[in-house]
């Protein structure tokens, strides 16, 4: 059934089918198009108010539940629904699981054509909370109100806020009093750094108007317990920078990397940025088998270690490595899966874009005396051609965990060609 509200359309008893990306669920309109709803879970019973109508489908939100799927849980976190960051708290884990193997197997097949005559299942994470190694926050001074804030009619005195974009909207960010992504101390450095600067009267970024004085918070965390803080400024206040790290370096002795980023850009990327260290070193070690890996501002590491341990077992694993085979790691990042696999190998050979990345994987064989590991930089479809393997030999065993964009189609015609 279905009814107007004002100028939108509202359907009624609405049974939630499937579970899409980012968060979204599926559902069917009376007139057989497609509903995606966020926030709810499959097997809910719900009414739908339409947000927008398209050709093939709408996009909608759920204004009243009839009843609730067996599926779903209560979140752990007061933020959840409005903050993004997570996507299915509201869901069991074990289901989390199915629909996301579902989606995957869905775009290899529906979407790909590709035929797959097994299918492993996803290997699920030990902690379902508190995770992730590394967190980034934004500052803004306009920070989004929330349906209580906006419904009290008070007015507000300050609009500061230290936490995470709200999802499409590039300029609004939610302020988070406690995230359950990361262990502490990240929390509390956040909670600490937001609370040091509205006492003091720093400024907090404004995206639209590009002004104001802090920017972004990244925080890296460790297995080892070191911590790596990393402020990014907008324009450079001497005073107001020195007096803010150095209450971070009093309070939180444990932060054994504390560096910041002066950054004016349109976007807030540090990649193209010089980052400079104010105390301790300008790196966090990670360990893993006995293994460190050093890990700077730049550098990309799973965000998940205990979970990356477990796939690189995996990889190893499947690789079938008897000591004689010549192994290429492609966008190997730090080296780290290809310094996992040494051991069992003749010979690594290690790829990748980032020149710090590649600085650290060298460091990081020097530091585990592993020396049958060689590193290269550059762009993998221009690195990866025939004359570089006939220098470093064909491989027997090729290991590529490519960034989310995927392989270049060069790179994988060539591993095709090559075939090992």
């Amino acid at each position: 059934m279905a009814r107007k509200n004002t100028d939108k359309i509202v359907f009624e008893h609405i049974e939630v089918l499937d579970a899409g990306a980012k968060g979204v669920s599926v559902a069917k309109a009376p007139d057989g198009k497609v509903i995606f709803i966020p926030n709810v879970v499959p097997g809910d019973v719900v009414d739908v108010q339409t947000l927008k109508k398209r050709k093939a489908y709408y996009e909608g939100k759920a204004v009243r539940f009839h009843s609730y799927s067996k599926d779903r849980i209560e979140p752990i976190c007061e933020h959840f629904g409005v903050c993004g960051g997570c996507k299915w708290q509201n869901m069991n884990y074990d289901q989390q699981l199915f629909y996301k193997q579902n989606e995957v197997k869905n775009h290899l097949q529906r979407i790909g054509k590709i035929e797959l005559p097994t299918f492993e299942t996803i290997l699920g994470s030990e902690k379902q909370f508190f995770y992730r190694n590394k967190m980034e926050f934004g500052f803004s001074s306009t920070r989004w109100l929330t349906e209580d804030e906006i419904n009290s009619n008070e007015e507000l005195q300050n609009r500061n806020a230290l936490g995470f974009h709200i999802p499409k909207m590039w300029d609004k960010i939610l302020n988070i009093t406690k995230c359950h992504l990361q262990e502490d101390p990240s929390n509390e450095i956040r909670n600490e750094i937001r609370q040091f600067a509205n006492q003091n009267n720093l400024t907090f970024f404004n995206p639209r108007n590009h002004e104001g004085f802090l920017r972004t918070l990244m925080i890296r965390t460790a297995s080892t317990g070191e911590i790596m803080v990393l402020i990014q400024f907008f324009k450079e206040q001497k005073e107001n920078r020195e007096l803010l790290l150095d209450f971070l370096a009093e309070k939180f002795p444990s932060i054994t990397s504390l560096q910041y980023v002066m950054n004016a850009k349109p976007n807030d990327t540090i990649y193209d940025q010089n980052v400079v260290l104010y105390k301790g070193r300008n790196y966090i070690l990670e360990e893993m088998e006995g293994l460190k890996f050093s890990i700077n501002a730049k550098s990309f590491y799973q965000t998940n270690s205990d979970q990356a341990y477990e796939l690189y077992k995996i990889t190893r694993e499947y690789a079938g490595l008897t000591g004689n085979e010549i192994v290429y790691d492609l966008y190997t990042g730090t080296g780290t899966i290809a310094q996992f696999v040494s051991k069992n190998a003749k010979k690594v050979v290690g790829v990748e874009a980032v020149p710090e990345a590649i600085s650290d994987a060298i460091e990081n064989a020097k530091r585990n005396n592993i020396t049958n590991c060689d590193f290269f930089v550059g762009d993998m479809k221009v690195v990866f051609n025939e004359d570089f393997i006939r220098k470093n030999g064909k491989p027997d065993v090729i290991i590529t965990d490519p960034p989310r964009d995927g392989m270049h189609k060069d790179v994988i015609e060539q591993i095709l060609k090559i075939a090992p």
